[in-house]
């Protein structure tokens, strides 16, 4: 398994398109943060719920805490790329020489995937931190980066990419074509689970189904979603349930990939 591991890193790191959705995730999650701050200062009292442009702690979180529901689609289809790259390029048959057991192959490519993930994590919170925290400071309550909640909301972060990108290169070993991974990772987050988050507004019942959603689930290991903080409403699950969810995930995926793809005769 270690020289798979080996293998795995080597490819990540030395190809152009893992630092190139760094560079991307860098500017979409700045933007994203600017324009989030800007539309609650102006919103004024009827999106603060009378705070005015003093905001403080609750803005603080909301800002910090969008790393995760606004840029989880990152680490989902960089960790696809782990396996849909490596069937679109045909070099599967060179990975499985250097580790002929492809459950051992698998594994390592799980354990790169999480250790990248941690890497994108801790990116993506610097990124929202840099616009996030001088963008209060202007505002006068400081950027409350000393403070314990805050932190949470950090480590949440990192450890929810962890889990995404670990869920990503499972549904990569099992979708295998790259283009049809990527559509069908972007159809579910942008388009599917926002719309089935919706669902309780007309129908009560279905709030029980909607929190074990990966996405609200990865919003439940953060803590509870910036967007829901402002609209009056906070995650089902705890942090502890959110994770053993995606995990569920993550181990549910991956027996299908090694049963389903894994199995299959590769030249």
């Amino acid at each position: 398994m270690i020289p798979a591991i080996h293998a795995e890193f080597r490819k990540v790191f030395t190809t152009r398109i893992w630092w190139l959705l760094t560079f991307v995730m860098i500017a979409y999650l700045g933007f994203i943060v600017l324009i989030m701050a800007a539309a609650f200062v102006l919103g004024g009292d009827e999106m603060t719920g009378g705070g005015g442009p003093q905001m403080g702690k609750q803005l603080a979180h909301m800002l910090y805490s969008l790393a995760g529901p606004i840029g989880y689609v990152f680490p989902l289809v960089i960790g696809s790329l782990l396996f849909t790259t490596e069937f679109r390029h045909k070099t599967i048959t060179s990975s499985l020489l250097v580790a002929p057991n492809r459950t051992n192959l698998l594994i390592g490519k799980i354990v790169v995937a999480a250790t990248v993930g941690l890497l994108y994590g801790i990116v993506a919170i610097g990124s929202v931190v840099a616009v996030a925290a001088p963008f209060l400071e202007i505002l006068g309550d400081g950027a409350f980066l000393g403070e314990k909640e805050t932190w949470e909301i950090f480590l949440g972060t990192v450890w929810v990419y962890v889990l995404w990108s670990m869920l990503g290169v499972v549904l990569g070993g099992l979708i295998v074509n790259q283009v049809a991974a990527i559509i069908i990772l972007l159809v579910m987050t942008q388009l599917v689970e926002p719309v089935l988050s919706l669902l309780p507004l007309f129908w009560e019942p279905a709030e029980h189904v909607v929190k074990f959603l990966p996405a609200a689930s990865g919003t439940s290991v953060i803590g509870g979603s910036s967007l829901d903080m402002g609209m009056g409403m906070s995650a089902e699950l705890g942090r502890i349930e959110g994770t053993f969810v995606l995990l569920a995930y993550v181990a549910v995926f991956a027996v299908a990939a090694r049963l389903i793809t894994l199995r299959r005769d590769i030249g």
